[in-house]
């Protein structure tokens, strides 16, 4: 198909999308569709961009652009986000409604599901509003050929007036009918379209407001869809509107008078704002259906019987909740159980180039404190973080990727609503509680899906209740040691992600807890409704989730934890190595801590080591050892009978060991978290307050479970 590509970079987007076209004659192509059709996937395919696909509903928060050759034609492709109207409900439909109506694209390409075209073709027929160069691709064709459904695309074609390609993204050759229609369509004149007709008092107030529109707009946008969204008022596009358009035009004289005039003529009708929207509805819905008609026939039910016997177990109130518990029990077995040799053989690497690297500075005649400082200091902190981090996360973010690709994920949010519901919250909030297993700060980012302001801060103040990959290492070694035994076996694996599971079932509850409590005072408000869409199961593409979870996930989060470990290696060489009066400085902190720490079943040198562990919690464990150990560089103390023989030996209990575990969970998110919260509220009392939540909530839990430890008398 000549299909040649590179791409760009992901702009933010706006109807004021700046398009950096490196030839005056490339053509802009926008990419349209519902969420779960494979628009991405399409994208991907075309332009070679490695964008993250994700298969549940408003995963696409931002534009992609990208290149690529349709037919010897130069163009431009934007990837929209997905969505299901562009009577905008959400942020992401504006997003879409505002490029496809004021970002002047040469073409409009509509991806579709084909095993559910009537419900998508009401994206198509309200893009038919606004452009006659739309392209409809039926995606999917394999899974819907799968559910006996046959399509009559030219039938279709000549309904809609445009051309009709069936397509499966998946296979790259299939798209060249598709690169040829949009190659074909940017050419294309102005032609007739199918139109939608609206009840009579509709169409008879559009014809009094349409004239009026194309002498003030010389038809750019359309003039009657433009119409419609008038006669709805709908706020954010009048905004849009006065920005595109100018203030001038809704202030205008011949608007203003036909407007009026058109309202009456609704009113005349019965038909006021909500009417009037529901009218709008119920004409596209019948339209879709009467088009379909026909064209799609159906040999057997379009819900499969695996898809229904799996969530008859997945969503069920007596299974889903379980089934969720031992999913996460099994992915969190399969990391530690993983991990453990791959950060042993990573570590050896790292702690030998550091043998490497000592004999480099002595060639060099370094001073002994240089080398000391940047090698054993802030090289030491950062190979520690590697090795620790890197495996489980290389294991972890490819499973839940895979869950993802699968379809669970919307599964999840399915079950864990109605808590949410009751929390006063929005059910997205268990996307984003979800990603932050992985990482807090990705989980913040990830709350952009939830559209109420309200609702947004609320998964953002308490997404820090969940563990993140940091905080994994601290607890998989702590239950180990204390509760799960040192054998090694896969019994002793399984009990270790069992408590684990445990643990971040707790931090579930928290969730739950804080973001009920925050509802109800600070953030009061009720809960909105959202669309979510449960897709088929589908077979996950292995090896593009393997790359996209390395790439786009994986070392994305290392990065950023490098990158603020080296300072936190120079800040812990400095306290463990200056003395004052005989004594480091780490330890005179950790003394001055200790009675505060106390009261919590901890001591100054846990409390210590937390404090410096903000930039990486990965660290907190090393620096505990370090100090214990009275060295001026971080050790590893060896295998997990050293490390509880280590700890015994400093006065760990039972006690110590739980308050440890409770306050891992619940402490201050880490740097790179709290720089995320800030840039996504764009707040500082918001920052300071997603730290101080679960830092109280840690400090509140240590103290109670550790004053009941010493009244009870087995303790």
């Amino acid at each position: 198909m000549g299909l040649t590509s590179h791409s760009t970079g992901t702009n933010a987007l706006d109807s004021g999308l700046v398009i950096q076209r490196q030839h005056a004659e490339e053509k802009v192509i926008a990419l349209a569709g519902n969420p779960n059709v494979g628009k991405s996937t399409v994208f991907n395919s075309l332009t070679g961009m490695k964008q993250h696909t994700g298969n549940w509903p408003g995963k696409t928060v931002a534009n992609a652009q990208g290149r690529c050759t349709c037919e010897g034609q130069p163009c431009i492709l934007i990837d929209l986000p997905g969505t299901y109207s562009l009577m905008a409900h959400s942020a992401e439909e504006e997003i879409a409604r505002n490029f496809l109506c004021f970002g002047n694209p040469d073409a409009v390409a509509v991806i579709c599901d084909a095993s559910c075209l009537e419900r998508n073709l009401n994206l198509v027929l309200q893009a038919l509003e606004i452009s006659s160069r739309v392209v409809v691709c039926l995606n999917l064709m394999d899974e819907a050929e799968k559910k006996g459904i046959r399509i009559q695309t030219e039938l279709l074609s000549k309904r809609l007036g445009v051309p009709v390609i069936s397509t499966i993204a998946r296979n790259k050759k299939s798209l060249s009918a598709l690169t040829r229609a949009l190659c074909q369509i940017t050419e294309k004149t102005e032609s007739s379209v199918y139109h939608v007709v609206y009840p009579e008092p509709v169409e008879k107030a559009l014809s009094a407001l349409i004239p009026v529109i194309q002498e003030k707009t010389g038809g750019q946008p359309d003039s009657r869809w433009l119409a419609l969204r008038l006669l709805d008022s709908d706020d954010s596009l009048l905004c849009e509107i006065r920005s595109c358009l100018g203030e001038a035009f809704l202030n205008d004289k011949d608007v203003k008078n036909a407007l009026e005039q058109a309202s009456a003529i609704l009113l005349e009708a019965g038909i006021n704002t909500e009417s009037f929207r529901d009218l709008v509805t119920s004409s596209l819905i019948t339209a879709a259906e009467k088009l379909c008609q026909d064209v799609v026939t159906m040999e057997q039910p379009a819900y499969q019987f695996r898809d229904w016997k799996l969530d008859r177990i997945l969503t069920s109130r007596l299974f889903g909740y379980p089934a969720m518990f031992l999913l996460l029990a099994f992915l969190l077995w399969l990391t530690i159980t993983g991990a453990n040799y791959p950060s042993q053989v990573l570590a050896d690497f790292l702690f030998r180039f550091q043998d490497l690297l000592t004999a480099w500075f002595r060639q060099l005649h370094a001073p002994e404190w240089l080398h000391s400082m940047l090698v054993l200091g802030v090289y030491r902190v950062v190979a520690w973080i590697v090795s620790v981090m890197l495996p489980p996360m290389a294991i972890f973010f490819p499973l839940f990727t895979l869950l993802e690709d699968m379809g669970y994920l919307p599964r999840l949010a399915y079950n864990l609503d109605k808590p949410f519901q009751c929390c006063h919250a929005c059910g997205k909030q268990a996307l984003c509680m979800a990603m932050g297993f992985g990482c807090n700060a990705a989980g913040v980012t990830g709350c952009r899906i939830i559209d109420s302001e309200r609702e947004r801060l609320l998964a953002i103040l308490t997404n820090s209740f969940v563990p993140c990959n940091g905080r994994f290492p601290i607890l998989i070694t702590l239950i180990t040691v204390f509760f799960a035994g040192m054998s090694g076996s896969h019994g002793t694996s399984f009990l270790c992600a069992l408590l684990l599971t445990l643990t971040i079932t707790l931090g579930i509850g928290m969730t739950f807890a804080v973001t009920w409590a925050l509802s109800v005072t600070l953030l009061r408000g009720v809960p909105s409704a959202f669309t979510l869409e449960l897709p088929p199961y589908r077979r996950p593409q292995i090896g593009s989730v393997i790359v996209r979870s390395i790439f786009d996930r994986t070392l994305f989060v290392l990065g950023r934890a490098v990158v603020v470990a080296v300072p936190a290696g120079l800040i812990i060489w400095f306290m463990a190595n200056i003395t004052w009066s005989g004594t480091t400085l780490l330890h005179l902190c950790a003394s001055a801590l200790d009675p505060f720490a106390r009261l919590m079943g901890l001591d100054g040198v846990i409390l210590i080591a937390f404090l410096l562990g903000f930039p990486a919690n990965e660290i907190v464990m090393p620096v505990i050892f370090m100090a214990y150990l009275a060295q001026g560089t971080l050790t590893e103390p060896g295998d997990l009978a050293s490390i509880k023989a280590l700890l015994l030996s400093h006065g760990w209990t039972f006690t110590t060991a739980v308050s440890m575990i409770l306050f891992s969970l619940f402490h201050w998110p880490c740097s790179t978290t709290l720089l995320t919260v800030h840039k996504e509220t764009n707040s500082l009392r918001w920052t300071v307050l997603a730290a101080l939540l679960p830092t109280a909530a840690g400090i509140c839990l240590c103290m109670l479970f550790t004053g009941i430890c010493r009244i009870l008398p087995w303790f």
